[in-house]
């Protein structure tokens, strides 16, 4: 199978990369600047028959189409859109209206543009093709008991809302579509305290990926398996 993963360069995306090369699989790999990504590119000379490498910002229309142009007549079996951003917008009284445009800008816009340019691809699948959107907790409503965090939790519950409507539009495809929690995860983003490390995480949410069905389509899953309240 081929898998898309989006913003490998680091942190979960590089671990997906990584698990799903060490299992067999074949992998396109983006980073908004692959030649930075040193462990990128360790991982492609060891596998350099099944990982391919490409250019991407999601927030950038040109660099969308030019991607989707250079990958050609592709089939992707799985998308993981996992590329987003985490900015502080400030308090109260205090907002930086920019940094919250530009979170909607790469969590949510970015995100479907990415995807609906890429149906072409998932319905080149030889299965049941699957979009997995990387959200968060803080991006649930019923969730949010502390409040704050504008930017991130309204990008990632526009996210998930965009989500839900792509796995109704989708259905009759068969393209299972939902969003995925990774947990609190030790990278840049979660910083050094969270919870768990990316291995967990993300050998966690392919055993949900794999197990993922029509019934699938439209939730919203914990990187155990649990299933979060909108």
């Amino acid at each position: 199978m081929t898998y898309l993963v989006t913003g490998a360069n680091r942190g979960i995306g590089l671990e997906f990369t990584r698990e799903l090369l060490e299992r067999g699989e074949s992998v396109v790999a983006t980073a908004r600047n692959p030649e930075r990504a040193e462990e990128l590119q360790v991982l492609q000379g060891e596998h350099a028959d099944r990982l391919a490498i490409f250019s991407l910002d999601i927030a950038d229309v040109a660099s969308i189409e030019a991607f989707v142009k250079e990958l050609g007549a592709r089939a992707i079996d799985v998308l993981i859109n996992n590329a987003g951003i985490l900015e502080r917008c400030g308090e109260l009284g205090e907002m930086d209206f920019e940094v919250i445009e530009r979170s909607f800008r790469v969590n949510t816009i970015g995100t479907l543009r990415l995807t609906e340019a890429l149906l072409p691809a998932l319905r080149r699948a030889t299965g049941d093709a699957k979009i997995v959107n990387l959200s968060s907790k803080m991006g649930s409503i019923a969730e949010n008991s502390s409040g704050g965090s504008y930017a991130y939790r309204a990008s990632k519950a526009a996210l998930n809302m965009v989500t839900r409507s792509l796995a109704l539009d989708l259905a009759d495809e068969g393209i299972i579509v939902f969003v995925v929690h990774p947990g609190w995860v030790q990278t840049r983003m979660g910083g050094p305290n969270a919870l768990i490390d990316t291995e967990t995480s993300v050998t966690s949410l392919l055993d949900v990926i794999d197990n993922a069905n029509a019934s699938t389509s439209g939730s919203f899953k914990e990187w155990n398996g649990n299933t979060i309240a909108w």
